[in-house]
């Protein structure tokens, strides 16, 4: 429905600035009343803010309607000023809002992309020429030919005629019987944007003169083949009326869709039950008339079907050590993932029909997941598909919609295969960690029959409805963390960890291949620019702390553009940036070994953490003051550090004679225990030693080791259990400079995965029970010198405690 009425817009003042809607497929005029369908989150929220503030909007025509989220430069700038009346809330979550044209306005420049589009406009106004005479013999003819089109437009209704014979202002005549008409986007954004009324009447009178031809000559056809039906010919009538218009437009050929569809399915190889598939809605679409809207989807099924790779495949590199050799070239370490790739290819060279293997890459953000993919893709000659699931949602991303539905296609898993143009790509399936699933579906269940052996050589895809063999494909998956994918998907896929890198890795990485992509990147010369090894550790320990080496690579790029500078200036570049020189270029250091500084009193102990991005060092720090045995527990712990926390001090209590701490203390003291941070959630058993030790530490006022990290969880016997993360546990003590690692004994098999380099810098020390800890962790009272520090830092506690009591 479109109505209008003539406003007063002599009085209107348009801000200097308005908050821009954009529409597709139509173009609003002033004086022109419309409901507007609202649907997307851009426009809901413009309009939302829009009545709330009682603001007037712009609203800009799309050049292209196909796209869902336009940017600046696809909007014309001219467009019309709109108030809103009304809004109507639709039960899909959509809006419905009634909007009237109020004048034209030009966009002068763009302010905002989000929440919504906000523009600086100026009004533009109408050029009146002043022949009056002319002008009004214009808008009389325009007048003219818009009756006559009402005859033979459907969308031009009574109520249409009426307003415009009952308008006087001519400017208004051209603008509503553009509007009302069902001419091209591009001829009414043509229109809006002329400002000179005579020359706006002669463009509409030409546009609107083409489209009363093609009325005309529609009817003409019509009426031409009108006189060739019979009540049996009905089929013959609608075919004979399609060729009548492709003659007048001088479009027709004797040639089908059919006979080359036809010619397509003789050429190629489809298996037996594809084949009748596809015969079958071969003999359906020759059955139908083009026009139809089953026509285009009976096509385009028919189109999938002959283009899919179903026999087509790349010949793998069987060259297994020209194989390692590129797999070396491209990434340093990984020696897991290699080896696994490579045993592979040997089976492969002695079975040919070997099923491709489903290997899920878990680690840490930054340390070459991804590439990897690719890397494996490009040395085995394959193609590379990457499907990224973070956020997918809906079942039908993997396994299609069903032909039913208007627009729909085959899931992401056969568009890739299509995309490949090969039966056996290597398919990575990006951030399978952070599948999500809501009313649509789970995607993650769609993801079982992908990723079974025992089921994928018969995919079905619910557009396609014909199973499709994925046991040729090579599905890599990559994840942060193993916890979130689901257990039955997880069963499926070997597993394959890829640990975070330690600084020698780092170094060679940052060698090898950061450094010299950066310095291509930002066009210099490799042998202009010499950054030292010391540079490089320096960027790598005193700048970053990080699992992978992403960031890494961005203080690289940093320095580099401070070199490019230098040269882009016409200054002498640097021979050699040395680690003296990183501070120039990245500013002060960020990162420091703290642990000497923090552990400066007793109380205080450090610990290892698990993360998803690699292992963390974490201290833990404890106070006490009087009280009545009251424990505080802060820094967001969970509730199984929370109990780690009691069983440590309950421990504590029940020996404190063989412990050497106060028999009474539970009754004279509270104790608070801290783990900074404390904006991060913290859980897990494995804290457990470094509560007891720090708890030790506090009480017996004697000091922790200042170089020892250690991990672990306890028992109220006193008995030191098990944990994992070792190796990123390990890894982050490296990395934070630490000497020495107090470990389970049990734990002693993980040692086996820690690299040797870490191994040579670090002492392990094995426990398997809390007086070894205590042996290992805590510092000796040597003498009684010693012993009087410890006893005048206990009594300089309890004067602080009584003075903050007081206060």
């Amino acid at each position: 429905m479109s109505t209008s009425s003539k406003i007063n817009t002599d009085d209107f003042v348009l801000p200097e600035s308005i908050p821009v809607i954009s529409v597709r497929n139509t173009v609003f005029f002033p004086h022109q009343f419309i409901p507007l369908a609202i649907g997307r989150p851009k426009s809901l929220r413009l309009i939302e803010h829009a009545i709330r503030e009682d603001m007037v909007i712009g609203v800009l025509t799309q050049k292209d309607g196909s796209i869902d989220d336009p940017n600046y430069g696809d909007l014309f700038t001219v467009g019309t000023v709109a108030r809103i009346l009304k809004v109507i809330d639709l039960p899909d979550g959509s809006k419905s809002a009634f909007i009237q044209g109020i004048c034209r306005f030009k966009v002068d420049e763009f302010e905002e992309k989000e929440p919504y589009f906000q523009a600086k406009v100026s009004r533009l106004d109408d050029i009146v020429p002043e022949d009056e005479l002319k002008i009004h013999a214009l808008a009389t003819n325009l007048k003219n030919l818009f009756q006559k089109a009402s005859d033979l437009a459907p969308e031009i209704t009574s109520e249409h005629q009426a307003m415009v014979s009952n308008l006087h202002d001519p400017g208004v005549i051209c603008d509503l019987i553009v509007a009302f008409s069902n001419i091209q986007v591009e001829h009414k954004q043509e229109v809006l944007e002329i400002l000179d009324v005579e020359k706006r009447l002669n463009r509409t009178t030409y546009i609107f003169n083409r489209y009363l031809q093609a009325l005309e000559l529609g009817k003409k056809i019509q009426s031409e083949v009108q006189d060739e039906i019979s009540k049996g010919q009905r089929e013959m009538y609608l075919r004979q009326q399609m060729k009548a218009i492709q003659k007048e437009l001088g479009e027709y050929d004797d040639t089908s869709d059919i006979s080359e569809i036809r010619k397509r399915l003789d050429e190629t190889e489809l298996p037996e039950e594809t084949m009748k598939v596809a015969e079958k809605e071969l003999d359906r679409l020759s059955r139908m008339h083009p026009s139809s809207a089953e026509y285009t989807v009976s096509r385009t099924y028919l189109d999938w079907l002959l283009e899919l790779p179903w026999y087509n495949s790349s010949k793998d590199n069987l060259d297994i050590p020209n194989v390692s050799d590129r797999l070396e070239n491209d990434h340093f370490g990984l020696e897991k993932v290699k080896k696994r790739i490579l045993e592979y290819l040997a089976v492969r060279k002695l079975k040919n029909d070997m099923r491709g293997p489903i290997l899920c890459f878990v680690g840490p953000p930054g340390v070459g997941k991804t590439s990897l993919g690719r890397s494996i893709a490009d040395s085995l000659g394959r193609e590379f598909v990457r499907m990224s699931l973070g956020g997918v949602r809906d079942e039908a991303e993997i396994r299609g919609h069903r032909r039913t539905y208007i627009g729909a296609l085959p899931g992401r898993v056969v568009q890739g295969i299509k995309r490949a143009g090969t039966n056996n790509p290597v398919f990575m399936l990006d951030e399978i960690d952070k599948l999500g699933s809501d009313f649509r579906g789970d995607p993650s269940s769609a993801l079982l029959e992908v990723l079974d052996p025992e089921q994928n050589h018969t995919f079905s895809d619910h557009y396609l409805e014909v199973p499709f063999d994925l046991t040729k494909v090579m599905f890599i998956a990559t994840a942060n963390m193993q916890d979130t994918i689901i257990p039955a998907l997880r069963d499926r896929m070997e597993i394959i960890e890829i640990p975070s890198y330690i600084e020698q890795e780092k170094l060679e990485i940052a060698k090898r291949f950061l450094l010299p992509k950066q310095l291509k990147e930002h066009g210099l010369e490799p042998d202009t620019v010499n950054i030292t090894d010391d540079a490089l550790q320096t960027v790598i320990h005193s700048h970053t702390r990080e699992a992978g080496v992403r960031n890494l690579e961005r203080k690289i790029a940093t320095i580099c553009r401070g070199i490019a500078k230098e040269v882009a200036s016409g200054n002498e570049p640097p021979e050699v940036v040395d680690a003296d020189a990183v501070a120039e270029y990245l500013g002060p250091n960020r990162f420091y070994s703290e642990v000497a500084e923090r552990i400066d009193e007793p109380g205080i102990a450090t610990g290892l953490s698990w993360t998803p991005v690699g292992g963390d060092i974490l201290f833990i720090e404890t106070h006490r003051m009087k009280g009545k045995g009251g424990l505080v527990l802060t820094g967001q712990l969970g509730d199984v550090m929370k109990e780690s926390a009691q069983a440590a001090l309950s421990y504590i209590r029940a020996r404190t004679d063989e412990l050497d701490v106060e028999e009474d203390f539970n009754e004279k003291y509270d104790i608070h225990v801290h783990v900074p941070a404390g904006a991060i959630p913290k859980d897990g058993p494995s804290a457990g030693v470094t509560l007891f030790t720090a708890l030790l530490s506090l009480l017996t006022s004697r000091l922790v080791r200042n170089d020892t990290a250690m991990t672990g969880e306890i028992s109220l016997r006193g008995k030191v259990l098990p944990v994992g993360g070792i190796k990123e546990k390990v890894l982050a003590a490296h990395r934070a400079g630490l000497k020495r690692v107090i470990l389970p004994e049990k734990n002693e098999a993980d040692l086996v995965e820690i690299p040797d380099t870490v191994k040579k810098d670090l002492e392990f020390i094995l426990v398997k029970n809390m007086s070894e800890v205590i042996t290992h962790a805590l510092k000796s009272r040597k003498n009684n010198k010693d012993k009087q520090k410890s006893k005048d830092w206990q009594e300089t506690a309890e004067i602080k405690s009584e003075i903050e009591e007081g206060v």
